[in-house]
C-alpha cells in the first residue's frame, strides 16, 4: 500500500526554521530518488528538492543554501530542514518520488506559513 505522511509544518516568523518529515511506505521509498514539492495558494505544485539513493541532492535556486534534504533509509523517512524561511516559502509541502505527477498518489501535505 502506498503511504506518504508529511508532518512538521507550522507557523513561523521570517528567518525561522522548520524541519519537515515524511513517512513513506517501503515499496515507494526503497532505492528510489525522493523529492519535496510545494504548492503555494493559487499556484501549481512545484518541485523543491530531491535526493537519490546515493544521497546526491538537488535544490531549486531559491532554496539552495537554506534548505537541506535528507533521508533515513532504515526508517523510510524523508526530511527537509528549512532555515532562514521567507514569506515566499509559504505553501503546502508534499513528498513523493522524484518525477511524481498529478496522477500519482499524494499525501495530505503539511502547511508551512511564514509570517510575522
Amino acid at each position: 500500500q502506498v503511504q506518504l505522511v508529511e508532518s512538521g509544518g507550522g507557523l513561523v516568523q521570517p528567518g525561522g526554521s522548520l524541519r519537515l518529515s515524511c513517512q513513506v511506505s517501503a515499496i515507494v521509498f526503497s532505492g528510489k530518488s525522493m523529492a519535496w514539492y510545494r504548492q503555494a495558494p493559487g499556484k501549481q505544485r512545484d518541485y523543491v528538492a530531491s535526493i537519490n539513493s546515493g544521497d546526491s541532492v538537488d535544490y531549486i535556486a531559491s532554496v539552495k543554501g537554506r534548505f537541506t534534504i535528507a533521508r533515513d533509509n532504515a526508517k523510510n523517512t524523508l526530511y527537509l530542514q528549512m532555515n532562514t524561511l521567507k514569506p515566499e516559502d509559504t505553501a503546502v509541502y508534499y513528498c513523493n518520488v522524484f518525477g511524481a505527477g498529478p496522477s500519482s498518489i499524494w499525501g495530505q501535505g503539511t502547511q508551512v506559513t511564514v509570517s510575522s
